[in-house]
């Protein structure tokens, strides 16, 4: 038997063989998995399953797996924000990838099929309340990816310069980065055949290490960047691509604030998953319109996120 490579104060594993967490056993877990990060909108979802085989629950992470069209999907709560995704992230991984009694990787490698349905902010004065963003690409304010060695092997470093130099990045401020979506799993919600999927906006999003002063909110403290959304909202990105139809040009813009997507993006690509998000917009920062109302929204886009990965 290989030697243990991993101790348990560095993966710690429960009496029940589940992982700490996540208290989620390796058998529990669908290779399917869906984020979000209001643990009620678990059983939201798992209402919407043919069929329930386990729920579990431990703080904020709240699971529910199930089947929906045939296909066995698990729903997993992350709570709020990137500090968070390290933990669900290292624990889905390690679920799939490391013997747990053993404490070691496992020498072949299983993929996850991971989506994040989420809400947002709109950045852009076209993209209003309602409007469902699928992320692009994530651009991470948080700073959680520069923790981890292979951080500038799965990040776009030409992308990640011209948002710094565009936004006057401070001396500071945590680096950002900038990681792309799965195009497998983000054209599954591009690409849909669904009635809806003509909601869908395509665009950048920032994870923001907060909900207030990293997105630019003003409550009691004032900004170190008073003109940092200004900023975020006019920044473009044209990328040149050369295809068999030839050559076109792409213009990336950021259209959102959210507080996970580019730590799920960055995790997943160096550990080898598959990953996407799509947010309902729910407040509209242009106009300074919020709605909180958006229960029945939410269900409209997770039942168009199912179907879509179930088809």
């Amino acid at each position: 038997m290989p030697a243990r490579t991993i101790r348990a104060s560095e993966l710690p594993i429960n009496a029940d063989g589940s992982i700490y967490h996540l208290a989620l056993r390796p058998e529990e877990l669908a290779s399917t998995v869906l984020l979000v990060g209001d643990p009620d909108r678990v059983e939201m979802i798992a209402s919407k399953f043919e069929s329930v085989e386990v729920r579990r629950q431990h703080r904020e992470f709240v699971s529910a797996t199930g089947r929906y069209n045939g296909c066995r999907i698990t729903a997993l709560s992350t709570g709020i924000g990137c500090d968070n995704i390290d933990i669900v992230m290292t624990e889905l991984d390690a679920l799939v990838n490391v013997d747990l009694k053993g404490g070691f990787p496992r020498t072949k490698h299983k993929q996850l099929r991971i989506v994040r349905i989420g809400t947002c902010g709109s950045m852009q004065p076209d993209v209003l309340a309602g409007s469902w963003i699928a992320t692009e690409m994530a651009v991470g304010f948080d700073g959680l990816l520069n923790f981890y060695r292979d951080r500038n092997a799965v990040c776009d470093l030409t992308i990640e310069a011209a948002i710094k130099d565009h936004l006057g990045w401070r001396y500071n401020l945590t680096q950002p980065y900038v990681v792309r979506a799965d195009s497998e799993m983000l054209s599954y919600l591009t690409r849909s055949q669904h009635p809806d999927a003509h909601k869908i906006v395509e665009g950048m999003t920032i994870s923001a290490p907060g909900f207030y002063g990293p997105q630019g909110r003003v409550v009691r403290l004032f900004l170190a960047d008073k003109n940092i959304n200004k900023k975020v909202a006019s920044f473009e990105f044209k990328e040149v691509h050369r295809g068999l139809d030839g050559v076109y040009t792409l213009h990336h813009r950021i259209t959102n604030y959210e507080m996970e997507a580019s730590a799920i993006y960055g995790m997943s690509r160096m550990m080898k998953h598959r990953a996407a998000a799509i947010c309902l917009v729910i407040a509209d920062r242009r106009h300074g319109n919020t709605n909180l109302d958006y229960n029945s929204e939410m269900s409209r886009l997770v039942d168009f996120v199912l179907w879509s990965i179930t088809h």
